[in-house]
């Protein structure tokens, strides 16, 4: 089969991969049907990357038992069952139940989709399509919550799920692409080595440079989880404005995150990757003082905007700083990154009660305090 045909499929699962990012802008909606408080709300973004730290190693085993593209596709069929349940209503524990599943089907996906890519695309071109991948993702990151608007506000009927029309738009796209997923012949890979165990990974972190580059992930996506859930409640707390407007704030996010992204793809090949890092936070640091004092809608979506950009390309290069740390226990400190991801149940947790405390500035806080171990980090990177 052509590569290029093979590719479709592929890329229609990256795009399944961003349904994860709905977590922040459903949240919300959960908080506002249940009357939940600001911790109680935050379970559900922690839950969802509570599964990283379970389920990224144990992939890399099972893709050397049933091969990558069956692993891709058992996380889509996951994927798809925790977007059927919450048709059968949005309960506390319901919800819990569904983004639980998605967490765990989204930890598989992200393990296997990446190193499925490496069996249809050879040499140069291979960053290229993951970069590309990471495109198609955005995409479904930033459309999440125009569609759960679409559905809370819209003329045309929802079929009385107002928001959670979200769940079976996104369900039908997610069983599109693991029939065509498993209509395509891919060719599996060869096995040669042992996968890492959890010992394996864990030895690792006795290594200074891994270590801090495990808690730079971390932060990374605590903040990238962080700004997607809390940018709504400021614009609500601030500004005065209703849910479904302020939900217009993480599409704001995720669409500078993919601008961030391909504007990188091409900064990084020209520039030194220490001081693009250093800018990125700098940038980062400002956008949060912007966030923490700002009481206007321009300053607060001028802050959005900053953060979008500027942590968009972080992850790739602390991924890649590590696996040059260590170059010949390259799957231990892949796994280790991935468990990495993490980052994204501490910091919304630790957020949520801080906004009970003080209000979302005390959210802020909290991922100030990230950017400022990202700012250390920086002096850690090799040019």
């Amino acid at each position: 089969m052509n590569k290029k045909l093979q590719l479709i499929p592929v890329m229609l699962c990256f795009f399944a991969m961003g349904f994860v990012d709905l977590v922040g802008i459903a949240s919300n909606y959960v908080q506002s049907d249940l009357g939940l408080s600001d911790s109680a709300a935050n379970i559900f973004p922690s839950l969802v990357f509570f599964w990283f730290l379970i389920f990224s190693v144990p992939t890399g085993m099972l893709m050397n038992k049933i091969g990558r593209k069956n692993t891709v596709l058992l996380s889509l069929v996951i994927t798809i069952l925790s977007l059927v349940l919450p048709l059968f209503g949005e309960s506390y524990g319901l919800m819990l139940a569904a983004f639980s599943l998605l967490g765990i089907g989204n930890a598989i996906m992200q393990t296997s989709l990446n190193p499925l890519i490496a069996n249809i695309v050879k040499g140069d071109g291979l960053a290229s399509t993951m970069t590309f991948g990471q495109f198609v993702k955005a995409i479904a990151s930033f459309m999440a919550p125009y569609i759960a608007m679409w559905g809370a506000t819209a003329a045309l009927p929802s079929f009385g799920l107002g928001w959670r029309l979200l769940f079976p738009v996104y369900g039908v796209i997610g069983i599109v692409a693991a029939l065509l997923l498993a209509g395509t012949s891919i060719e599996r890979e060869q096995v040669s080595e042992k996968a890492s165990g959890f010992a394996d990974c864990l030895k690792l972190l006795g290594k200074p440079f891994v270590l801090f580059s495990f808690l730079s992930i971390m932060c990374h996506v605590g903040i990238d989880v962080g700004t997607n859930t809390t940018a709504p409640k400021l614009l609500m707390e601030r500004v005065g404005m209703t849910l479904t407007q302020a939900g217009f704030a993480t599409s704001l996010y995720f669409i500078c995150r993919t601008i961030g992204s391909l504007l990188g793809s091409y900064i990084l090949s020209k520039f030194s990757h220490k001081k693009f890092f250093l800018l990125n936070v700098i940038l980062m640091a400002l956008a949060m003082c912007l966030m923490f004092f700002g009481g206007s809608k321009a300053i607060l979506y001028t802050a959005i905007v900053m953060i979008g950009l500027a942590n968009s390309n972080l992850f790739s290069i602390v991924f890649s700083q590590a696996l040059l740390a260590v170059p010949d226990k390259q799957n231990e400190v892949s796994g280790l990154m991935i468990m990495g991801l993490f980052g994204g149940t501490i910091f919304p947790l630790l957020m949520g009660f801080a906004s009970d405390a003080v209000g979302q500035a005390g959210a802020v806080a909290v991922m100030f305090i990230g950017a400022l171990y990202l700012l250390y980090y920086s002096s850690l990177i090799r040019k």
